[in-house]
Protein backbone atom coordinates (compact mmCIF):
# COMPACT_ATOMS: atom_id res chain seq x y z
CA UNK A 1 0.00 0.00 0.00
CA UNK A 2 1.23 3.41 -1.05
CA UNK A 3 0.77 6.94 0.46
CA UNK A 4 -0.60 8.87 -1.94
CA UNK A 5 -0.53 13.08 -1.63
CA UNK A 6 -3.60 14.42 -1.28
CA UNK A 7 -4.13 17.24 -4.03
CA UNK A 8 -6.68 18.70 -5.85
CA UNK A 9 -7.67 18.18 -8.93
CA UNK A 10 -6.52 20.38 -11.69
CA UNK A 11 -9.64 22.01 -12.57
CA UNK A 12 -11.53 21.37 -16.14
CA UNK A 13 -9.65 23.01 -18.96
CA UNK A 14 -11.21 26.45 -19.49
CA UNK A 15 -12.07 26.64 -23.72
CA UNK A 16 -12.67 29.57 -25.14
CA UNK A 17 -12.79 32.07 -22.72
CA UNK A 18 -13.93 35.13 -24.88
CA UNK A 19 -15.17 36.01 -28.17
CA UNK A 20 -11.44 36.61 -29.32
CA UNK A 21 -10.65 32.99 -28.32
CA UNK A 22 -13.46 31.47 -30.35
CA UNK A 23 -12.92 33.46 -33.41
CA UNK A 24 -9.49 32.49 -33.33
CA UNK A 25 -9.71 28.81 -32.65
CA UNK A 26 -12.62 28.97 -35.81
CA UNK A 27 -10.52 30.94 -37.85
CA UNK A 28 -7.35 28.53 -37.38
CA UNK A 29 -8.84 25.28 -37.98
CA UNK A 30 -9.70 26.52 -41.37
CA UNK A 31 -6.13 27.58 -41.99
CA UNK A 32 -4.87 24.29 -40.48
CA UNK A 33 -6.64 22.82 -43.95
CA UNK A 34 -3.26 24.65 -45.65
CA UNK A 35 -1.16 21.81 -44.45
CA UNK A 36 -2.75 19.23 -46.75
CA UNK A 37 -2.06 22.01 -49.64
CA UNK A 38 1.38 21.83 -48.35
CA UNK A 39 1.78 18.55 -48.87
CA UNK A 40 0.05 18.08 -52.20
CA UNK A 41 2.59 20.73 -53.63
CA UNK A 42 5.39 18.77 -52.16
CA UNK A 43 3.79 15.53 -53.53
CA UNK A 44 3.83 17.30 -57.03
CA UNK A 45 7.23 18.52 -56.72
CA UNK A 46 7.86 14.98 -55.85
CA UNK A 47 6.38 13.76 -58.48
CA UNK A 48 7.65 16.73 -61.08
CA UNK A 49 10.96 15.86 -60.15
CA UNK A 50 11.55 12.07 -59.79
CA UNK A 51 9.10 10.92 -62.67
CA UNK A 52 9.41 13.86 -65.20
CA UNK A 53 13.19 15.17 -64.56
CA UNK A 54 11.45 18.60 -63.91
CA UNK A 55 12.00 20.44 -60.63
CA UNK A 56 9.73 23.28 -59.19
CA UNK A 57 11.40 26.59 -58.67
CA UNK A 58 8.32 27.29 -56.17
CA UNK A 59 7.06 24.83 -54.32
CA UNK A 60 9.88 24.55 -51.64
CA UNK A 61 9.34 28.19 -50.48
CA UNK A 62 5.88 27.79 -50.83
CA UNK A 63 5.85 24.73 -48.91
CA UNK A 64 7.97 26.37 -45.85
CA UNK A 65 6.25 29.39 -45.95
CA UNK A 66 2.43 28.29 -45.62
CA UNK A 67 4.33 25.85 -43.06
CA UNK A 68 5.53 28.89 -40.73
CA UNK A 69 2.69 30.86 -41.40
CA UNK A 70 0.51 27.95 -39.58
CA UNK A 71 2.97 27.41 -36.57
CA UNK A 72 2.96 31.27 -36.10
CA UNK A 73 -0.94 31.19 -35.67
CA UNK A 74 -0.27 27.94 -34.03
CA UNK A 75 1.09 29.87 -30.81
CA UNK A 76 -2.17 32.07 -30.75
CA UNK A 77 -4.39 28.71 -31.08
CA UNK A 78 -2.86 27.25 -28.20
CA UNK A 79 -3.09 30.35 -25.88
CA UNK A 80 -6.86 30.79 -27.26
CA UNK A 81 -7.98 26.88 -26.26
CA UNK A 82 -5.95 26.83 -23.18
CA UNK A 83 -3.56 24.22 -24.58
CA UNK A 84 -0.09 26.53 -24.08
CA UNK A 85 2.66 25.27 -21.92
CA UNK A 86 3.08 25.39 -18.33
CA UNK A 87 4.91 24.39 -15.80
CA UNK A 88 2.02 21.41 -14.33
CA UNK A 89 4.83 19.93 -11.10
CA UNK A 90 3.13 23.49 -9.57
CA UNK A 91 0.33 24.07 -10.95
CA UNK A 92 -1.08 20.66 -10.10
CA UNK A 93 0.04 20.83 -6.61
CA UNK A 94 -1.79 23.73 -5.56
CA UNK A 95 -5.24 25.04 -4.31
CA UNK A 96 -7.85 26.22 -6.60
CA UNK A 97 -7.02 30.02 -5.33
CA UNK A 98 -3.56 29.83 -5.59
CA UNK A 99 -4.06 28.56 -9.42
CA UNK A 100 -5.47 31.99 -9.83
CA UNK A 101 -2.83 33.71 -8.50
CA UNK A 102 -0.85 31.94 -10.59
CA UNK A 103 -2.52 32.37 -13.65
CA UNK A 104 -2.59 36.71 -12.75
CA UNK A 105 1.51 36.05 -12.41
CA UNK A 106 1.70 34.51 -15.98
CA UNK A 107 -0.96 36.96 -17.75
CA UNK A 108 1.29 39.66 -16.32
CA UNK A 109 4.76 38.31 -17.27
CA UNK A 110 3.11 37.10 -20.54
CA UNK A 111 1.79 40.57 -21.44
CA UNK A 112 5.15 42.19 -20.67
CA UNK A 113 6.92 39.48 -22.93
CA UNK A 114 4.28 39.48 -25.70
CA UNK A 115 4.54 43.26 -25.27
CA UNK A 116 8.14 43.34 -26.11
CA UNK A 117 7.92 40.39 -28.83
CA UNK A 118 5.30 42.55 -30.61
CA UNK A 119 7.73 45.62 -30.67
CA UNK A 120 10.18 44.01 -31.92
CA UNK A 121 8.26 42.30 -34.52
CA UNK A 122 7.54 45.44 -35.59
CA UNK A 123 10.53 46.75 -36.39
CA UNK A 124 11.57 43.53 -38.55
CA UNK A 125 8.27 44.11 -40.55
CA UNK A 126 8.71 47.45 -41.02
CA UNK A 127 11.96 47.17 -42.46
CA UNK A 128 10.98 44.24 -44.57
CA UNK A 129 7.98 46.36 -45.91
CA UNK A 130 9.47 49.61 -46.41
CA UNK A 131 12.11 51.26 -47.82
CA UNK A 132 14.74 53.73 -45.58
CA UNK A 133 12.60 56.29 -46.84
CA UNK A 134 8.91 55.15 -46.65
CA UNK A 135 8.03 53.33 -49.95
CA UNK A 136 6.78 50.19 -49.96
CA UNK A 137 9.17 47.48 -50.90
CA UNK A 138 8.51 43.93 -49.66
CA UNK A 139 11.50 42.34 -48.97
CA UNK A 140 12.32 38.98 -51.41
CA UNK A 141 13.80 35.40 -50.78
CA UNK A 142 16.61 36.73 -53.12
CA UNK A 143 16.18 32.80 -55.04
CA UNK A 144 15.03 32.45 -58.49
CA UNK A 145 11.38 32.43 -57.48
CA UNK A 146 12.28 35.82 -55.40
CA UNK A 147 9.23 35.87 -53.61
CA UNK A 148 7.81 38.35 -50.61
CA UNK A 149 7.37 35.43 -48.08
CA UNK A 150 10.59 36.95 -45.83
CA UNK A 151 8.52 40.24 -45.66
CA UNK A 152 4.47 38.33 -45.31
CA UNK A 153 5.93 36.67 -42.74
CA UNK A 154 7.27 38.79 -40.50
CA UNK A 155 4.06 40.65 -41.07
CA UNK A 156 2.06 37.87 -40.07
CA UNK A 157 4.23 37.28 -36.92
CA UNK A 158 3.88 40.75 -36.09
CA UNK A 159 -0.12 40.46 -36.51
CA UNK A 160 0.09 37.42 -34.25
CA UNK A 161 1.95 38.72 -31.66
CA UNK A 162 -0.42 41.61 -31.39
CA UNK A 163 -3.49 39.79 -31.44
CA UNK A 164 -1.33 37.65 -29.01
CA UNK A 165 -1.09 40.68 -26.27
CA UNK A 166 -4.81 41.40 -26.77
CA UNK A 167 -5.26 37.86 -25.43
CA UNK A 168 -3.03 38.47 -22.78
CA UNK A 169 -4.87 41.68 -21.64
CA UNK A 170 -8.54 40.01 -22.11
CA UNK A 171 -7.25 37.02 -20.17
CA UNK A 172 -5.81 38.97 -17.32
CA UNK A 173 -9.33 41.21 -17.04
CA UNK A 174 -10.69 37.66 -17.21
CA UNK A 175 -8.51 36.71 -13.98
CA UNK A 176 -8.98 39.97 -12.14
CA UNK A 177 -12.51 39.95 -11.95
CA UNK A 178 -12.77 36.18 -11.01
CA UNK A 179 -10.56 36.77 -8.27
CA UNK A 180 -12.50 39.85 -7.27
CA UNK A 181 -15.64 37.92 -7.51
CA UNK A 182 -14.21 35.19 -5.24
CA UNK A 183 -13.66 38.19 -2.63
CA UNK A 184 -16.80 38.90 -2.52
CA UNK A 185 -18.36 35.77 -2.20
Amino acid sequence: MTDKMPHTPPEPEEQPRNILDRAIIKISNLLSWLFIVTVLISFYEVVMRYAFDAPTTWVHETASFIGGSLFIVGGIYAFAANKHVRVVLIYDAVSSRTRKYLNLVHHIVGLAFAGMLAYAAYSLANEAWFTPWGELRLETSGSVLNAPYPALLKGIIFVALCILVVQFVLHLIQEIMGLRNNDNV
